[in-house]
């Protein structure tokens, strides 16, 4: 397809619009185009090989190109047959030569966010799948674990108040975060979008009476963030290794990860994300302290909803181990 086919005849005037003369050779728009792009090549490829072995063999190759314009110049017979024997070969030389340079090209270019989109899972997916294998490896290795998905109610707050780290979320990532002997395994990693926003996050503990009193502080601070957010938030036992999901107030505790993954995909699911977000999330325990303080009798008994929420647990960890990190 010509350019004026393309583009029309404006574009073609235009791109043919000489800027100045270099001898007897016209300069255009087109020309400068051309330079441009081809210098903003050169120099992705310099960047790519640079501090390798691939610069001196650069080098090396760009000094026989210019030794056979020489040979060829000047008529030299041999040495222009010589060259043209090796030139036959020259393509295949390259690609030997700088197959781990190409090989890293063809890598970043699959990184590229564009052909990432066209080839690439949905980021959700990813994000979903990633973090439910941290899940997991934690849960079988019984590490504890407190995760918080932030949704239409911003979490700026918690986030500054643990290490920023922007992150891509990933498995090997969440798992270091909250190993042991880890200085970021106290508090909460915070996921906001598509990045691991923060680590070692202090969350607001919920102070509903009718807990369980074996809860410990990663399962408050759970219950106590959806209390105030619309986050959800996903624990794992240190001592028993059991998954608990914390949202609107209300914890569920021993679930599955494929129960896991089902209410996650409808926590994120495009009908919630573009839902209207109630303005304060009430649990059913918070709903039972009011109906106390307001002298409903039934407020003495736990509710319905309690037993079905909030399994006795064994308390993860001592209050010190959340809210400040080892000395």
């Amino acid at each position: 397809m010509t350019l004026s086919a393309a583009f029309g005849p404006v574009a073609q005037i235009v791109a043919q619009t000489r800027l100045f003369r270099i001898g007897f050779l016209p300069f255009t728009w087109l020309d400068a185009l051309d330079i441009l792009i081809t210098a903003v090549l050169v120099y992705q490829v310099y960047r790519l090989i640079r501090g390798t072995i691939a610069v001196q063999v650069a080098v090396a190759l760009l000094s026989l190109y210019v030794v056979n314009g020489i040979v060829r110049a000047a008529g030299l017979t041999t040495l222009e047959t010589l060259f043209g024997a090796v030139g036959d070969v020259f393509v295949l030389a390259v690609l030997i030569l700088f197959a781990p340079e190409i090989r890293q090209a063809l890598f970043l270019f699959g990184r590229n966010p564009i052909v990432r989109r066209l080839v690439a899972p949905p980021p959700r997916q990813k994000i979903t799948d990633e973090v439910l294998a941290a899940i997991s490896q934690m849960s079988r290795n019984k590490t504890g674990s407190l995760i918080a998905f932030s949704r239409s109610t911003g979490l700026r707050n918690y986030i500054e108040t643990g290490t920023q780290i922007h992150a891509d979320v990933e498995r090997d990532l969440l798992t270091s975060i909250f190993y042991p002997n880890s200085p970021l395994h106290d508090g909460a990693v915070i996921i906001q979008g598509q990045k691991i926003e923060a680590a070692r996050c202090i969350l607001p503990v919920s102070d509903a009476r009718g807990l369980d009193p074996n809860l410990g502080l990663r399962h408050r601070a759970a219950i106590g963030l959806s209390e105030r957010t619309d986050a959800f938030v996903v624990v794992t036992s240190e001592e028993t290794g059991k998954i608990a999901v914390a949202e609107n107030g209300r914890l569920d505790v021993n679930l599955t990860l494929d129960e896991v993954r089902a209410r996650l995909a409808a926590t994120f699911s495009p009908e919630r994300r573009n839902a209207p977000a109630a303005t304060a999330p009430q649990s059913a325990l918070l709903t039972d302290l009011l109906a106390t303080r307001d002298g409903d009798p039934a407020g003495d008994a736990p509710s319905e909803a309690t037993p079905a929420t909030t399994e006795a647990l064994p308390s993860d960890a001592p209050a010190t181990e959340l809210d400040a990190p080892d000395a």
